[in-house]
């Protein structure tokens, strides 16, 4: 959430700057509401502190001799005065918590002002998308692709876009987890396993929750929602906890299963790999000051992008406008792979600072080394990776003429061999 003391002093600066975003919210009804919310607050501590000044002079009325009965039919209608009024504030405490929570926040300056994803800007490209194998063709295309990667059963099972990995086609996948959590640990992010499932107060504190619902598989019976992103429990691990600057920035990662309704997908871009209702994917997840915030958002960024050069995968970066970017999001580079057999980018990475707007809904502050007033963290986290548009992108830049898929000489150690085969005859 954005700091209550400079939203009601910017009001209009704020509301300039979220027009640029596509999300919709009323800071003058909210505006509105919070100073109503101010005035039956102060009304009803005020009324507090008559009731405890007339009951102390009865107190001391009392056993003097002097006629009490005055006094106690007035400490009694202050009473229900004072009860009244807190009632009344307390009244307006939903809808106010309600608006405030509706206020996406506010994208940096540097961030390129565009309402769709048409409108994002490529920052950088590397690689050669012509140098993939002549031999490419869209993954769900490649002969024996079914024999690797079981919708059918999938569907049996569970439904649409819950697929079985099986043989090579697992192996690969547990090969792609090993690489990026051991790349991570090199470069300073101390591993999780986090729980999978989460409550309504950590999805709000990230962000999820008042935006996402549709997204989240729910479980109403015990409040928990199937994470989405290893980034909701992660970043909840120091919820409502104080820091010490000494020891920031904070770098933590996660592999987790995620687990997404995709409500609304369908057609040829969501066919095969493209887009699934459960599938891996390795979280890096920041705590840091908030004077390195943008720093350590293009460092974070850095460490996305090393795993896609030494899988020796074409990727391109995208400064993503305001109009596309996330409810909670302040900044965001996306990263995208060129998949050789379909000729297009695919998204398998989003790497974000979020200012200190998780941190005020998550409570995360620090104690400053000079002694001064805690302050918010700031909070980032990015994709490092999300697996399976990386492992399409691998099957189809490397497909061989004999069906056979060249594995990247970074996962030999995890994989065990130099090519993958999905089917008998492959």
């Amino acid at each position: 959430m954005l700091d209550l003391k400079y939203l009601r002093e910017h009001g209009e600066e704020i509301k300039l700057a979220l027009r640029k975003k596509k999300f919709s919210c009323d800071i003058d009804e909210f505006l509105a509401v919070d100073s109503l919310r101010r005035e039956k607050i102060s009304r009803a501590e005020l009324a507090r502190a008559e009731l405890k000044k007339a009951s102390d002079r009865l107190a001391k009325s009392l056993g003097s001799g002097e006629s009490v009965a005055d006094l106690r039919a007035s400490l009694k209608e202050q009473s229900i005065r004072a009860k009244e009024l807190a009632d009344e504030a307390q009244a307006l405490e939903g809808e106010w918590q309600r608006l405030y929570l509706s206020i996406p926040n506010v994208p940096h300056e540097s961030v390129p002002v565009g309402k769709t994803d048409e409108d994002n800007v490529a920052v950088l490209s590397w690689g050669d998308a012509n140098a993939v194998s002549p031999h490419a063709m869209p993954h769900y295309d490649i002969p024996g692709f079914a024999d690797g990667l079981d919708f059918a059963r999938g569907v049996k099972v569970t439904g649409a876009g819950f697929p079985f990995y099986i043989g090579d086609m697992a192996r690969l996948v547990r090969a792609l987890i090993q690489f990026f959590l051991s790349e991570a640990e090199a470069n300073g992010y101390v591993e999780f396993l986090p729980p999978l499932l989460v409550n309504g107060t950590s999805a709000t504190a990230t962000g999820q929750l008042p935006d996402k619902e549709g997204m989240m598989y729910e479980m109403p019976a015990d409040g928990f929602y199937a994470v989405p992103t290893a980034e909701i429990p992660v970043t909840n691990f120091f919820r409502d906890e104080i820091l010490n600057e000494a020891d920031l920035p904070i770098r933590r990662c996660a592999h987790t299963p995620c687990f997404r309704r995709e409500a609304g997908s369908w057609g040829k871009d969501v066919r095969g790999l493209n887009r699934l209702h459960q599938f891996d994917k390795v979280e890096l997840v920041k705590w840091v000051h908030p004077s390195q915030s943008l720093a350590e958002l293009e460092l974070l960024r850095g460490d996305a992008e090393g795993l896609l050069q030494k899988l020796e995968i074409p990727y391109r970066v995208l400064a993503i406008c305001t109009g596309d970017m996330g409810f909670p999001h302040s900044k965001q580079y996306d990263l995208e792979v060129w998949s050789g057999g379909q000729k297009r980018w695919l998204e398998v990475s989003s790497c974000s600072s979020f200012t200190d707007f998780q941190a005020r809904r998550a409570n995360i502050r620090f104690r400053p080394v000079d002694g001064s007033n805690l302050q918010f963290v700031h909070t980032l986290n990015g994709s490092g990776l999300a697996i399976p548009r990386v492992l399409a992108a691998i099957l189809e830049n490397n497909l061989q003429g004999d069906g056979s898929v060249r594995v990247p000489a970074v996962l030999l150690r995890f994989f065990g061999k130099e090519r993958a085969k999905f089917s008998a005859t492959a």
